[in-house]
Parts: structure tokens; sequence; C-alpha cells
């Protein structure tokens, strides 16, 4: 997969951060998950490009944007490019990692944010006590440690079917483009260099501050920790709502590209 001929760069106070910006309309910014980059919405962008304004950054240390050399938060980055941008309120839908930093900017920068969809996610605060995801982070560990890419590659993909299903019963695009992605962006890093992300911290206590309306999507293979806290963070916020991708594990977007692409249509015109 190669970076969108259409890829800018927002010249931030820390380097240079990537994006997609493309269709016209209210704005939808689509954050991607750990690891990989905005081609993860490869089947998404066009098909909401039709009637909005989409934007797809490469969030910092991923994809094709600068990693970090001073502490920062990502949503201060993505704060910054829209109004770089001039852009915004905006409808921010993110995967696992991006749902986490959609809430974090809803909290920070709530006058940027006129709805939020968190997919596999809740706040970024969440942590699974799943006993099979918690190996899966014990296996990250273990082989980046050891400095062995190819067994961490091996427990990043793992997660795609999850623990009921096995490689065989995923697409295997979808693991190829996983790949790729998450090589891609872990070829940017050394062994051992600082982590110069400050998270935030105490956001579940501020979730009834969101008065935007809030949707969690998730693939009713997500373990139960999961879904519990995407439910906890509906029930929270002053308007929010569900969805349950059937048959689908964490990347509900890749498995199931046309229901998602509904859902998230679905939900903008009650906007």
């Amino acid at each position: 997969m190669n970076a969108a001929s259409d890829l800018r760069f927002f010249t931030s106070s820390d380097g240079d951060l990537a994006y997609r910006d493309t269709g016209s309309g209210d704005l939808v910014v689509l954050l991607h998950s750990g690891f990989v980059d905005h081609r993860l919405y490869d089947a998404q962008i066009p098909a909401l490009a039709t009637d909005h304004r989409v934007i797809a950054p490469d969030v910092r240390g991923h994809g094709f944007s600068a990693n970090a050399t001073e502490r920062f938060r990502w949503a201060d980055d993505l704060a910054g490019l829209l109004r770089h941008l001039d852009a915004g309120p905006a409808v921010l839908v993110g995967l696992s990692m991006g749902g986490g930093i959609a809430t974090d900017t809803v909290l920070e920068y709530p006058e940027l944010v006129r709805a939020v969809v968190a997919c596999g996610a809740a706040t970024s605060d969440f942590e699974y006590t799943d006993p099979w995801y918690r190996g899966i982070q014990a296996e990250y560990a273990r082989t980046l440690a050891a400095g062995d890419l190819e067994g961490w590659l091996a427990a990043f993909l793992r997660v795609v079917p999850g623990p009921a299903r096995t490689a065989d019963d995923i697409d295997p695009d979808i693991l190829r483009r996983l790949g790729e992605m998450a090589l891609h962006t872990m070829s940017k890093h050394s062994p051992g260099e600082p982590d110069l992300y400050t998270p935030m911290t105490d956001t579940w206590a501020r979730v009834p501050e969101i008065d935007v309306p809030v949707l969690a999507v998730n693939g009713s293979l997500e373990p139960d920790d999961l879904t519990g806290a995407a439910e906890r963070l509906v029930r929270t916020v002053r308007d929010g709502r569900s969805v349950t991708v059937d048959g689908a594990g964490h990347y509900t977007n890749l498995e199931r590209p046309e229901e998602f692409n509904k859902i998230l249509l679905d939900f903008l015109r009650t906007l």
C-alpha cells in the first residue's frame, strides 16, 4: 500500500504531521487505531467524502507523521491541525486508540467537536482486564524487549480474529494491510526510545461534561470488558447510543465496511 498521492502535511511545533483532506461539507475526522495510519479508512473515506469533508490524519509517531521530540498529547495535535485548517466543529470517528483520542479531544476542546463515534473504544483511560488481551499485551512487551519484530507482528495480528476465531476466519487482505501499516509505523521507531506521550488522566470522571452526541460501535466478538466500558460511556453522556456489528471483532470497519459505512452515514444524518 502506497501513501495516498493527496497526503498533506501540517507543520506543527514539533515536526510535520500527515493527513488526508478530501470532499466538502460538514467535517468528519477519522482517527486510526494504534500502530497503523490513515489508510485504515480506505473504504470509509470515499463513502463519506460524497457529502462531507473528510480529514484522516496520521497521529504523531504513526504512518507518515513525525515522531515526537518533546512531550505531547494526541488531542493537542488534533486541535492544532483543526485550528490550522480553520476547520470544525468536527464529528470525530475513532477506532480503538483513535476512539480514546476522540474522547480526549471532546473533553479538552469541546468547541472543536460536534459529535463522537467511538469504535472498539471508550475513554483513553480504558484498560483491558480480559486475560486473553492481557496476554497479547504481555507478548507485545516481551517481543519488543527482545527486538523480535516478527513476533510482535504475529501478536498484533492475533487481535484481528480475537480469542474466538483464528486467522483462517479473516480475509487475508485485511491481515496483509494491517501488517504493512504496522511494520511501516514500527520502522519509524527504535528499541528503548523514550515514550514522550503524556496520557490524560481521570477521563471517566469528566465524561459527564460531554454534551455532544456519542455513538459507540462495537463488534459482537469484542471482550465484555471493552463493550461494558463503551456502554458505560454512552450511558453517562447526555446523548449516547450504541450499535453492535454482528460477527465482527475489533476492526469493524475492515470486516464489515458496508455495514460500518451505513452506521456512520445514518448517525451523521441525525446531527
